[in-house]
């Protein structure tokens, strides 16, 4: 396409060349990503880009460029554009390059504190078990239709940048795929990644303490998730036990708009769950909508897991799905990798590895551990490096509170000091009177705990969840913890069989 064509009825300004250049090699913020006939979009600060590289991305193959602005220095021969907001410009550039492509498919978009993946897996693992529908997913684990991956370079983002994400919904469309799932985070639609993507259901799960580094206050990160349910989304699905959904019901216009789900209040709400009971294998639950019941179950332990399936049924029954099927399906899932993911040692010690890395989060998931465990509970968590730090204590509280022993070990220390970071853990859990060790090689911190587990103990390793990496420094180095504690339950078993651990009895 033209670029006057993609820019068509967006305010702008051609600062150099003809704006009916053509682009024919897709559109990126990554200056290194260029190649022949496309556009390069120079968003100020972007770590991989900006104006500052717009020589490199012409040297690459750009024809033309987006800039932010006018004072921007480019080389002769290339078109160059000024718009008043380049993101908000990128996302509509993209999305007409790619041919709208969020209109062809039925578009689910989850945000919230916790359960964003949860929720996703969900969704799609329930409409390919009840119909045998063609699903893709966009999220913290990469993109996907059904088991199939979509290559892309890697990238640490939940939600992928605006060009990248309409690139993957059009080769989503192309693939004939019927419905997507997406990870909305605050900052992916403060930064108008999603404004494009025509959704045609927001869900909005929890808001708790998160990304405080970077939204400042609660009130900045709340109003953040907001923006999905102000003209984003044509339908919302809402948590009614968390206070914003007030919020939300407010913002989404005509009668109808709005489905609401709970579990803690007695208010009339669309799905609500009753009768919860809970094992290490899974939840039950009765369902309630519009004065019918459904008995129901998932293979994963917790409320909070039971509040992410009442969610997930609210979402596909919104797009037209029957919901005796949905709630049939809910049995079937396999289990969210990295989401209580269970894994039993050889010496019968049961593993959860959880994604748990707020303080919220990782009450809850000890809170349902606690609801099973028949012995000790040992969790080894850390924190992320260079994020919010207001809520390291806090979680060394919850950790001590609700555990018999804790390992303090790396999360994601990336270019913070480990040491300095545990540092600031050990003050909330001291008080807590909790025995607790600082480890802070994640692997031998997994050792220690596994080591120290008798039988019947339950060990949380908690804060990565599925992710395949660890962010030390600058560098991204393999890391999966659910394959670390698979290695060395088998290497221990070998050098401890019939042992009963360390923990005092």
């Amino acid at each position: 396409m033209k670029l006057n064509e993609l820019l068509d009825g967006h305010t702008h300004q051609v600062l150099q060349g003809s704006i009916g250049t053509r682009i024919s090699g897709g559109m990126h913020f990554d200056a290194h990503r260029m190649t022949r006939g496309s556009l390069y979009i120079a968003v100020p600060g972007h770590r991989e880009g900006g104006p500052e590289a717009i020589t490199r991305a012409v040297e690459l193959g750009a024809v033309a460029v987006l800039v932010e602005g006018t004072g921007v220095v480019v080389p002769d021969g290339v078109c160059v554009v000024g718009v008043p907001d380049i993101r908000v410009a990128a996302s509509a550039v993209a999305a007409r390059y790619y041919g709208e492509p969020g209109r062809a498919m039925d578009m689910v978009a989850i945000t919230g504190t916790n359960g964003k993946t949860s929720v996703s897996y969900m969704v799609e693992s329930v409409l390919r078990i009840a119909e045998g529908a063609r699903v893709g997913v966009i999220g913290t684990a990469g993109s996907r239709i059904g088991d199939d991956p979509v290559p892309m370079p890697h990238s640490v983002l939940t939600t992928p940048e605006s060009p990248d994400l309409q690139y993957l919904l059009g080769h989503m469309r192309d693939r004939r795929t019927g419905s997507v799932v997406l990870e909305a985070t605050s900052m992916a639609l403060l930064t108008h990644r999603v404004d494009d993507a025509h959704i045609d259901v927001g869900v909005f799960t929890n808001l708790t303490q998160d990304h405080l580094d970077d939204h400042g206050t609660m009130e900045s990160y709340r109003n953040a998730k907001l923006r999905l349910f102000q003209g984003l989304c044509r339908h919302a699905v809402v948590n009614a036990d968390d206070p914003v959904s007030a919020w939300i019901q407010r913002l989404m216009p005509g009668a109808g708009a709005v489905t609401t789900y709970a579990l803690d209040t007695d208010a009339d709400v669309d799905y609500r769950a009753t009768d919860l009971s809970m094992d290490a294998t899974g939840s039950r639950f009765t369902l309630h909508h519009q004065g019918r019941t459904y008995p129901a179950s998932i293979p994963v332990p917790g409320r909070f897991s039971v509040s992410n399936a009442l969610a997930t049924v609210a979402a596909c029954h919104a797009l037209g799905h029957d919901l005796g099927a949905l709630v049939a399906a809910l049995r079937l899932m396999p289990p969210v990798p990295g989401r209580l993911e269970r894994h039993v040692t050889p010496l019968g010690t049961s593993v959860i590895v959880d994604y748990a890395h707020s303080p919220d989060s990782l009450e809850k998931v000890l809170t349902a551990i606690r609801g099973f465990a028949t012995a000790h509970v040992i969790t080894v968590f850390g924190c992320g490096g260079d994020r919010d730090t207001t809520k390291r204590a806090a979680m060394g509280e919850i950790a001590g509170r609700l555990s018999d022993h804790c390992v303090l070990t790396s999360d994601n220390p990336r270019t913070e000091d480990p040491g300095a970071i545990l540092d600031q853990i050990t003050p909330g859990i001291a008080p807590t009177g909790t025995p607790f060790e600082r480890i802070p090689d994640r692997s031998q911190a997994i050792r220690f705990a596994l080591a120290a587990a008798g039988p019947d103990d339950v060990v949380l390793v908690a804060g990565k969840g599925s992710e395949p990496h660890q962010i030390i420094g600058e560098e991204l180095l393999p890391f999966s913890d659910i394959a670390v504690v698979r290695q060395l339950a088998d290497e221990l078993s070998l050098s401890r069989s019939g042992a009963a651990g360390a923990i005092p009895r």
